[in-house]
């Protein structure tokens, strides 16, 4: 009969272990099913707000550069009668926006007939600072026949030009954008195509600001635990094409749903291989241009802070089994 009692007793124990194990992964499950939730969650709204500061920065880069362009060319719009008058215009406001490379100012061909047929100053930042100036046209660089003049002639607005890489075997090879602004004189007839030429790697540079504040804000990160913070933002193109990225960094987003968003300029979020490594991509358009900002953020960073919440629920399950153990064993 007690030997009956004890089977009972030690198949009620392990039932009970059974039951009270399972009920503890359950909760231990659950738990750290709303943890991850709430970490996706507040990662979310981490990183589109540094996405969100760092496209207010690029808009506002670019709204600064067009703002002080046009006011370059009106002034060489007011002083078409003569060429020096011109380069002395180009110059006169250069310096009011060191994001600026260079500014120029292509005329219709033998415009100014002391020029010859091609007149293109271009007032330009060199490695020793300051500006400089050089005359760019000529038989060999006949910009006439370049998509942007070609584009302002036909159209008669300004816009900013694609994307393209210039290279010249000095400091001024680089990825660039033009503002252009076609320029008429008081007849009415093309005097010139006036263009201003921004360098990508300044606004990289500019991203990287941004993104060294965002990682030192002591109030951003406050309740951050684990993570490294080694997130970084790029430009894109409409296409996918990286325009702007930190060193070491440059990469291409072929994704068919990030592609159809950019194209149709919406923010969203996509989960992407970046080198070899899987990260969460959260991305949004610039305003005034169709470009787009994006934060690249390794998915092991995002997901740190899971690591102790998930250690001390492990440890709670080992303790509660332990207790329960000890119990049934008296």
């Amino acid at each position: 009969m007690e030997e009956n009692n004890n089977t009972t007793t030690k198949k009620s124990s392990r039932s009970m272990m059974l039951t009270v194990l399972v009920v503890l992964i359950a909760m231990a499950s659950v738990t750290i099913w709303i943890c991850y939730q709430v970490t996706q969650a507040g990662a979310h709204a981490r990183y589109m707000g540094i996405k969100n500061l760092s496209s207010e920065k690029v808009s506002k880069i670019i709204r600064g550069a067009e703002m002080n362009a046009v006011n370059i060319f009106d002034e060489v719009n007011s002083h078409l009668d003569s060429p020096d008058e011109v380069i002395s215009a180009l110059k006169s406001k250069a310096t009011l926006n060191l994001d600026v490379r260079g500014y120029f100012a292509a005329f219709e061909p033998d415009y100014f007939p002391e020029k010859g047929t091609w007149f293109e100053p271009y007032v330009y930042q060199p490695d020793y600072g300051g500006f400089d100036y050089r005359q760019v046209g000529s038989a060999r660089h006949n910009y006439t026949k370049s998509p942007w003049y070609v584009r302002a002639k036909s159209s008669g607005t300004s816009f900013w030009s694609e994307p393209y890489y210039y290279y010249d075997g000095t400091s001024m090879s680089g990825h660039y954008s033009t503002f252009v602004k076609p320029i008429y004189n008081t007849k009415g007839e093309l005097a010139c195509v006036c263009g201003a030429d921004m360098k990508f790697e300044w606004l990289a540079k500019e991203l990287k600001w941004v993104d060294e504040n965002s990682r030192s804000n002591k109030l951003l990160n406050k309740y951050l635990v684990m993570s490294d913070l080694s997130f970084y933002t790029i430009i894109l193109d409409s296409d996918g094409t990286c325009l702007a990225h930190p060193e070491e960094k440059e990469m291409a987003i072929n994704d068919k749903n990030v592609l159809k968003d950019l194209q149709h300029r919406k923010s969203g979020v996509a989960d992407l291989d970046i080198h070899g490594e899987s990260c969460t991509v959260f991305y949004g358009p610039v305003e005034y241009i169709d470009w787009a900002v994006a934060v690249i953020v390794p998915k092991k960073d995002i997901l740190k802070p899971m690591v102790p919440i998930a250690g001390v629920l492990l440890s709670m399950v080992i303790i509660g089994m332990f207790i329960v153990w000890f119990i049934c064993k008296r």
